[in-house]
């Protein structure tokens, strides 16, 4: 598949694109495990049951039968990169995520949200925190985390074929989104890769100084002044 051009959108795990909903109340108007549940969420006006990770402290409180040693390294560097750019990871009930929703990255708060449902285990929820942390990366690759563009950072070529499979068979719904995915499925099956990213995000220097931009991402950042020649 051809990269497209840059992509407003609202960054899931699985799922398709959201549009996000305004919540009048302190619950969603048309009920919870739907879009609107999770646009109430994202908007934070719905904030019960969802509370903020800061570190593996905060897992192993949560979750004290699992054994989160082995991930601890990376996720608190991950977490870490991510309080500098002021991106706020947290747990929320699933009751605010539509079926089979494991995660969600919110371009606009820059915040991301994890599902209850599915990360008391460390080897899946480090797949979604390296998901969503990919997301905030793409984001950062598109020239600032104040807008809501997110910018594909690897060459379609270079993922591997089981993760841009899995991305296409996943989104084949929302096929625009599919480019975008297809790395963030990659980097989330990949120790290291998302860490490392964040890390160069966080350190304030341009992403596309450490990561060979795409032509048609080099195109975007030039024709909107982030690259000047």
């Amino acid at each position: 598949m051809r990269e497209h051009n840059m992509n407003k959108f609202i960054a899931t795990a699985v799922g398709l694109s959201l549009g996000v909903a305004t919540c009048a109340m302190a619950k969603p108007t048309k009920g919870f495990f739907t879009y609107d549940a999770m646009g109430c969420m994202l908007l934070k006006e719905c904030t019960e049951d969802v509370e903020r990770v800061y570190s593996t402290r905060d897992l192993k409180k949560r979750f004290p039968y699992q054994s989160w040693d082995p991930v601890q390294y990376e996720f608190d560097s991950m977490v870490n990169s991510l309080e500098k750019l002021g991106i706020h990871v947290h747990i929320a009930s699933p009751k605010y995520f539509p079926p089979g929703h494991r995660g969600v990255y919110h371009t606009v708060s820059n915040h991301f949200y994890l599902n209850e449902a599915y990360v008391s285990r460390p080897h899946v929820l480090m797949a979604v925190v390296r998901h969503e942390g990919w997301h905030a990366a793409q984001d950062c690759m598109a020239g600032t985390l104040d807008n809501t563009f997110l910018a594909i950072i690897m060459d379609e070529e270079k993922v591997p074929d089981l993760w841009a499979d899995m991305a296409t068979k996943t989104y084949f719904q929302n096929p625009k989104a599919i480019p975008w995915e297809k790395e963030a499925f990659w980097a989330g099956h990949t120790e290291g890769m998302t860490q490392k990213a964040l890390e160069v995000c966080a350190s304030g220097k341009p992403m596309w100084e450490v990561y060979q931009p795409t032509p048609l991402t080099k195109k975007w950042l030039k024709e909107n002044n982030y690259i000047k020649e």
